[in-house]
């Protein structure tokens, strides 16, 4: 009698060809586990941490009951479930689960294919992708088994490209044509099967056919990543168009590099391991000033971080209060100690100009930062996301994802393990990210306020007239991207006193004008906070913004918009988690100056509303760094 374990599409268990029946979510799950470590011992916290997000007081019970019930499954003496010191070990024959065997005929493919003997290599990987009955551990979701499936789903694809290039190597043209076309078709950032298509329709006599297919790709990659066609494939349309000798014969195509014959390949499991990595951080600004408390409070939060485990810092403020500038700042005097790589996305959460980037793309771009090809990259979510995880898992980086929209958009690009260190800025509160340390970012104290501007427009200038500096800075409400904005327009404009600045600033239009330039507006920036409140908390902010400035109460709050108590709380709660308004005490709030500006220009709520952008709907990954907040 034998058993048989299958993973390679649904996880199936078979005894002499006939299915036993693995009953529940959580001991397929738990089954799944036992074979990603087949013959090793699984600890029983291991166990318990890949079956619950949060584990019931109930849990190692529950585990030893899924165990009594999996070891009736185990009936002959070759397969046995074995209780070990720190949790349990699944014994079995290699060649009883299909993944193995997988590996070991796509290795024994690569060695005939190094002897030339490709009829028999050909064979043998038809015979490995013919294992394949769907995606690997299909409809089962736990990081373990989620990471090990994003990697043998990528074996499959790699066989698959292998096998189509040898059948082009012995000669065959016509024939894979077809099932190339249809490859592509689901696979169509896969550099080699786009090569190998052209290359069969150029031997086929329809070299038109095989510019046409060269050109969808390159404007599939422009559009979806922003990236050109690599290398190799421009290389091939320019043998193409030059009707080079090479593309009409079989192309040399170097062997695959593969483990020796003989030694095994076990189903994919373990992190990638650490070493060097890119630094992909925007530049740090010479003229940076300020924030030595909030600076000094996240390096004493990374130092107390837990070894071996990820820390998350969030800081939240209003537009143009910093964040990305503190962040950036920290990721540079941080990178000595995260030398696995420095990792930057923009995830444009509040650009009026462009809805947010869906983390499908986000991934994109942090997985082609750290070396994996465009072609190679993993079709939904849950799989890149497994496969970041995977590749930070055991290392030291550092990842920077700034101007998040919320936490939805955030946590799939969370690494699972490893000494990673996340810095998150955000304009909402990002409660929802357990685990993370919180920093809301307030305005500049007054004399770091001058300081900035005296350090952009000049120290001798505003040195000259304190009194009017100290008044600009105040009138640009120690805000920092206004205070630089504002201290540009100084220094661009040498007949102008610091006299002159504050001209412009005292009044609310002529400031709006003046915190503009060709490339950075202030106020556009500040009203993409309000693209995502509904029309209610527009019109209260609205209304609000109208009365004379001070802190007010939630009474008068009631009393000036109309709505009721509950109603005018319900509001100002929204825009306190936008940070749209501060909380002077436990019952009086307050409008920033340059925000109450922003909001007082807000259209009637009267009139008909331009539809708020999607949320995290991008089509197009821009991969400029912005303009640090």
């Amino acid at each position: 009698m034998t058993m048989e374990f299958l993973v390679l599409g649904a996880l199936e268990a078979r005894h002499d060809g006939a299915l036993v029946d693995v009953r529940g979510m959580r001991q397929q799950r738990l089954l799944a586990l036992l074979l990603l470590n087949a013959n090793r011992a699984v600890p029983m916290d291991f166990l318990v941490d890949e079956l619950w997000e949060d584990p019931p007081p109930s849990a190692r019970p529950q585990v030893h009951n899924a165990i009594r019930d999996l070891r009736r499954v185990l009936t002959t003496g070759e397969y046995r479930l074995v209780t070990v010191d720190v949790g349990y070990r699944l014994v079995l024959p290699e060649d009883a689960v299909d993944a193995h065997r997988f590996t070991r005929k796509v290795r024994e493919a690569r060695a005939a294919e190094r002897d030339g003997r490709l009829a028999e290599a050909i064979r043998l990987l038809q015979s490995a992708v013919d294992l394949w009955r769907g995606e690997a551990f299909a409809g089962l979701h736990c990081p373990a088994v989620t990471s090990a499936a994003v990697k043998l789903n990528e074996q499959r694809l790699t066989a698959l490209e292998d096998l189509m290039a040898l059948r082009l190597k012995v000669g065959e043209t016509s024939s894979p044509v077809g099932e190339l076309t249809a490859l592509l078709a689901e696979y169509p950032l896969r550099d080699s099967l786009r090569r190998s298509l052209m290359t069969a329709l150029c031997r086929s006599g329809r070299q038109a056919d095989a510019l046409a297919v060269y050109e969808e790709g390159r404007r599939f990659l422009a559009d979806e990543l922003g990236l050109e066609p690599s290398p190799a494939l421009r290389a091939l349309q320019a043998e193409i168009l030059a009707d080079a000798p090479g593309v009409h014969a079989a192309v040399d195509r170097p062997a695959p590099v593969g483990p020796p014959a003989g030694a095994r390949e076990p189903l994919p499991a373990g992190p990638r391991p650490p070493g060097g990595g890119p630094n992909c951080l925007p530049h740090d600004l010479p003229d940076f000033t300020g924030r030595a408390a909030e600076t000094a409070l996240l390096l004493d939060a990374v130092g107390r971080r837990t070894p071996g485990a990820p820390l998350m810092l969030a800081v939240d403020g209003m537009g143009g209060v910093g964040k990305t500038t503190l962040a950036v700042r920290l990721a540079h005097r941080l990178t000595p100690d995260f030398p696995d790589g420095q990792f930057f996305v923009a995830l444009d959460g509040y650009d009026e100009s462009r809805p947010p980037v869906p983390p499908l793309r986000a991934l994109a771009v942090l997985l082609c930062a750290d070396g994996v090809a465009p072609d190679l990259l993993p079709a939904t979510l849950e799989e890149r996301s497994a496969l970041w995880r995977a590749r930070l898992a055991g290392r030291r980086c550092l990842l920077v994802l700034d101007d998040a929209l919320d936490s939805a958009q955030v946590r799939p690009l969370l690494p699972g393990a490893g000494e990673a260190l996340v810095l998150v800025t955000a304009r909402r509160k990002l409660g929802a990210l357990d685990g993370a340390v919180a920093l809301p970012l307030d305005v500049l104290p007054p004399g770091d306020a001058v300081d900035l501007l005296g350090r952009v427009a000049g120290e001798g200038r505003v040195a000259r007239e304190p009194d009017r500096a100290t008044e600009a800075a105040a009138l640009c409400g120690f805000l920092p991207l206004a205070l630089r904005i504002a201290a540009t327009k100084l220094r661009d404009r040498p007949a102008w006193r610091v006299a002159d600045l504050v001209a412009r600033l005292a009044d609310p239009e002529r400031r709006a004008r003046c915190l503009r330039t060709a490339d950075r507006d202030l106020m556009a920036l500040l009203r993409g906070s309000y693209q995502y409140l509904d029309r209610a908390q527009r019109r209260f902010s609205r209304l609000m913004s109208r009365q004379p400035a001070g802190p007010f109460d939630l009474d008068r709050a009631a009393a000036v918009t109309g709505l009721s108590p509950d109603e005018a709380e319900g509001c100002l709660d929204v825009l306190f988690e936008n940070n749209l308004v501060r909380q002077e005490g436990s019952e009086l709030f307050s409008f920033h100056s340059l925000v109450r500006d922003c909001a007082r220009a807000l259209p009637d709520p009267a009139e008909p509303e331009r539809p708020a952008p999607p949320a995290v709907l991008a089509e197009v990954v821009d991969l400029r760094v912005p303009a640090a907040l």
